[in-house]
Protein backbone atom coordinates (compact mmCIF):
# COMPACT_ATOMS: atom_id res chain seq x y z
CA UNK A 1 0.00 0.00 0.00
CA UNK A 2 1.01 3.42 -0.82
CA UNK A 3 1.01 5.53 2.39
CA UNK A 4 0.70 9.47 2.36
CA UNK A 5 2.06 9.58 6.17
CA UNK A 6 2.42 6.88 8.81
CA UNK A 7 2.35 7.80 12.56
CA UNK A 8 2.32 5.50 15.52
CA UNK A 9 -1.06 3.97 15.01
CA UNK A 10 -2.17 5.67 11.91
CA UNK A 11 -1.29 5.54 8.07
CA UNK A 12 -2.96 8.34 5.15
CA UNK A 13 -3.55 7.09 1.95
CA UNK A 14 -5.31 7.81 -1.13
CA UNK A 15 -9.30 7.10 -1.44
CA UNK A 16 -10.36 4.54 -4.11
CA UNK A 17 -13.66 2.90 -5.61
CA UNK A 18 -12.83 0.10 -3.36
CA UNK A 19 -13.48 2.25 -0.14
CA UNK A 20 -17.26 2.95 -1.41
CA UNK A 21 -18.87 1.05 1.53
CA UNK A 22 -16.88 1.99 4.04
CA UNK A 23 -17.69 5.75 2.60
CA UNK A 24 -21.61 4.94 2.45
CA UNK A 25 -21.14 4.62 6.32
CA UNK A 26 -19.18 7.48 7.49
CA UNK A 27 -21.57 9.60 5.09
CA UNK A 28 -24.49 8.60 7.15
CA UNK A 29 -23.13 8.57 10.52
CA UNK A 30 -24.73 10.63 12.75
CA UNK A 31 -21.46 13.33 13.56
CA UNK A 32 -21.80 13.79 9.84
CA UNK A 33 -24.88 14.35 9.16
CA UNK A 34 -25.57 16.74 12.02
CA UNK A 35 -22.39 18.88 11.55
CA UNK A 36 -21.45 18.06 7.84
CA UNK A 37 -24.74 17.77 5.90
CA UNK A 38 -26.57 14.94 4.03
CA UNK A 39 -24.63 14.32 0.99
CA UNK A 40 -27.46 11.88 0.00
CA UNK A 41 -25.09 8.83 -0.50
CA UNK A 42 -26.75 5.84 0.28
CA UNK A 43 -25.77 3.55 -2.63
CA UNK A 44 -22.06 2.06 -3.73
CA UNK A 45 -23.00 3.37 -7.11
CA UNK A 46 -23.72 6.90 -5.05
CA UNK A 47 -20.08 6.79 -3.02
CA UNK A 48 -18.10 5.94 -6.31
CA UNK A 49 -19.76 9.03 -7.50
CA UNK A 50 -18.73 10.84 -4.73
CA UNK A 51 -15.32 9.24 -4.78
CA UNK A 52 -14.33 9.99 -7.93
CA UNK A 53 -15.74 13.42 -8.77
CA UNK A 54 -14.38 14.82 -5.15
CA UNK A 55 -11.78 13.04 -3.23
CA UNK A 56 -10.30 11.31 -6.66
CA UNK A 57 -10.57 14.74 -8.52
CA UNK A 58 -9.08 16.68 -6.54
CA UNK A 59 -5.91 14.03 -6.22
CA UNK A 60 -5.36 15.01 -10.08
CA UNK A 61 -6.48 18.91 -9.95
CA UNK A 62 -4.68 19.56 -6.85
CA UNK A 63 -2.13 17.35 -5.92
CA UNK A 64 -3.67 16.29 -3.03
CA UNK A 65 -7.08 15.69 -1.49
CA UNK A 66 -9.15 13.83 1.84
CA UNK A 67 -7.43 11.02 2.32
CA UNK A 68 -8.02 7.42 4.01
CA UNK A 69 -7.03 7.21 7.80
CA UNK A 70 -7.13 3.44 8.65
CA UNK A 71 -5.60 2.26 12.03
CA UNK A 72 -1.83 0.85 10.79
CA UNK A 73 -1.64 -2.80 11.69
CA UNK A 74 -5.15 -3.65 11.25
CA UNK A 75 -5.61 -1.64 8.01
CA UNK A 76 -9.60 -0.61 9.11
CA UNK A 77 -10.71 2.44 7.80
CA UNK A 78 -11.66 4.65 10.87
CA UNK A 79 -12.39 8.36 8.79
CA UNK A 80 -10.62 10.72 6.38
CA UNK A 81 -8.27 13.57 6.62
CA UNK A 82 -6.57 15.52 4.40
CA UNK A 83 -5.91 18.96 2.33
CA UNK A 84 -9.03 20.47 0.36
CA UNK A 85 -9.06 23.23 -2.29
CA UNK A 86 -12.50 25.16 -2.30
CA UNK A 87 -13.48 27.97 -4.66
CA UNK A 88 -14.69 29.46 -2.04
CA UNK A 89 -12.27 30.00 0.09
CA UNK A 90 -8.76 31.90 -0.28
CA UNK A 91 -6.40 29.15 1.03
CA UNK A 92 -6.62 25.70 0.83
CA UNK A 93 -8.31 23.91 4.25
CA UNK A 94 -7.99 21.12 6.55
CA UNK A 95 -10.46 18.25 7.01
CA UNK A 96 -11.58 15.36 8.70
CA UNK A 97 -14.12 13.08 10.04
CA UNK A 98 -13.90 9.63 11.34
CA UNK A 99 -16.69 6.96 12.71
CA UNK A 100 -18.23 7.80 15.94
CA UNK A 101 -16.65 4.39 17.55
CA UNK A 102 -13.43 5.61 16.88
CA UNK A 103 -14.57 9.31 18.60
CA UNK A 104 -12.40 10.61 21.50
CA UNK A 105 -8.95 8.43 21.64
CA UNK A 106 -6.75 10.88 19.67
CA UNK A 107 -6.75 9.83 16.21
CA UNK A 108 -7.74 12.74 14.86
CA UNK A 109 -5.07 14.96 16.20
CA UNK A 110 -2.46 12.80 15.74
CA UNK A 111 -3.38 12.44 11.73
CA UNK A 112 -4.42 16.25 11.79
CA UNK A 113 -1.19 17.35 13.41
CA UNK A 114 1.00 15.25 10.81
CA UNK A 115 -1.26 15.98 8.19
CA UNK A 116 -0.33 19.90 8.30
CA UNK A 117 3.01 18.61 8.26
CA UNK A 118 2.92 17.34 5.20
CA UNK A 119 0.95 20.50 4.07
CA UNK A 120 3.74 22.57 4.98
CA UNK A 121 6.96 20.31 4.33
CA UNK A 122 5.78 18.31 1.17
CA UNK A 123 2.88 20.76 -0.55
CA UNK A 124 4.54 23.85 0.32
CA UNK A 125 1.61 25.33 1.54
CA UNK A 126 1.90 28.49 4.23
CA UNK A 127 -1.53 29.31 5.42
CA UNK A 128 -3.91 26.79 6.11
CA UNK A 129 -7.98 27.36 6.92
CA UNK A 130 -10.45 25.16 8.38
CA UNK A 131 -14.42 25.89 8.33
CA UNK A 132 -16.69 23.96 10.80
CA UNK A 133 -20.47 23.81 12.18
CA UNK A 134 -20.57 26.38 15.40
CA UNK A 135 -22.42 23.69 17.16
CA UNK A 136 -19.13 21.48 16.72
CA UNK A 137 -17.87 21.41 19.59
CA UNK A 138 -14.95 18.65 19.60
CA UNK A 139 -14.19 19.80 16.00
CA UNK A 140 -13.38 23.40 17.33
CA UNK A 141 -11.41 22.19 20.69
CA UNK A 142 -9.27 20.43 17.73
CA UNK A 143 -8.55 23.06 15.61
CA UNK A 144 -7.28 25.11 18.89
CA UNK A 145 -4.83 22.82 19.62
CA UNK A 146 -4.00 22.28 16.01
CA UNK A 147 -3.05 26.03 16.56
CA UNK A 148 -5.36 27.54 14.13
CA UNK A 149 -7.61 30.21 15.56
CA UNK A 150 -10.76 31.76 14.77
CA UNK A 151 -11.52 34.30 12.56
CA UNK A 152 -14.76 35.24 11.92
CA UNK A 153 -18.00 33.66 10.71
CA UNK A 154 -18.65 32.77 7.01
CA UNK A 155 -21.82 32.16 4.81
CA UNK A 156 -21.30 28.26 3.63
CA UNK A 157 -21.72 27.51 0.57
CA UNK A 158 -25.40 25.48 -0.58
CA UNK A 159 -26.81 25.53 3.19
CA UNK A 160 -28.10 28.31 5.54
CA UNK A 161 -25.84 27.61 8.55
CA UNK A 162 -22.96 30.22 8.91
CA UNK A 163 -19.32 28.44 9.57
CA UNK A 164 -16.92 29.02 12.01
CA UNK A 165 -13.37 29.88 10.01
CA UNK A 166 -10.20 29.45 11.61
CA UNK A 167 -6.66 29.78 9.93
CA UNK A 168 -2.84 29.53 10.60
CA UNK A 169 0.20 30.16 9.27
CA UNK A 170 1.64 26.86 8.84
CA UNK A 171 5.54 26.80 10.73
Amino acid sequence: MNYILETERLALRELNESDASFIIELLNSDGWLKYIGDRNVKTEDQARDYLNNGPIKSYQDNGYGLYLVELKNEKIPIGICGIIKRDTLEFPDIGYAFLPKYMGQGYAFEIAQQTLQYAKNQLNINKILAITNPENKASIKLLGKLGLTFQKMIDATNDSIELKLFSSLLK
